[in-house]
């Protein structure tokens, strides 16, 4: 799973760069560029550094980061929508994977926050 989890989080960073290649070059659209490939890019480097924690405590700093990240990719995506910058069938397949990969995340963080509990 988490060789998997690395595959989807770097394949979301590929895409969400290859979608943001569509937008309209223009001041508001060149923003929205920066920040979503920032937050997308983030989310896989920071998945991986969740992978190579030395301690539950880092494992629940590090994932945390990673669900801060996915949701603002999936904030600046439905921005794009919101905008009219693209079509939201564009973004469609990519705002599915955030909330999926946000639930996967969120689920590990409270998984872990339980562990560390017992």
């Amino acid at each position: 799973m988490k060789n998997d989890l690395k595959d989807r989080t770097k394949l979301f960073a590929h895409n969400t760069i290859k979608l943001v290649a569509q937008l309209p070059n223009d001041y508001l659209s060149n923003h929205i560029k920066k920040q979503l490939i920032r937050c997308a890019t983030s989310v896989a480097a920071n998945y991986r550094a969740t992978c190579i924690a030395q301690s539950k405590r880092s494992f629940i700093s590090k994932i945390s980061i990673v669900v801060e990240e996915i949701d603002e990719s999936h904030f600046w995506l439905e921005f794009i929508i919101d905008e009219k910058l693209l079509p939201s069938d564009n973004c469609k397949s990519l705002l599915n994977e955030a909330d999926e990969l946000t639930r996967i995340f969120i689920s590990s963080r409270k998984t872990a926050n339980l562990n560390l509990t017992n």
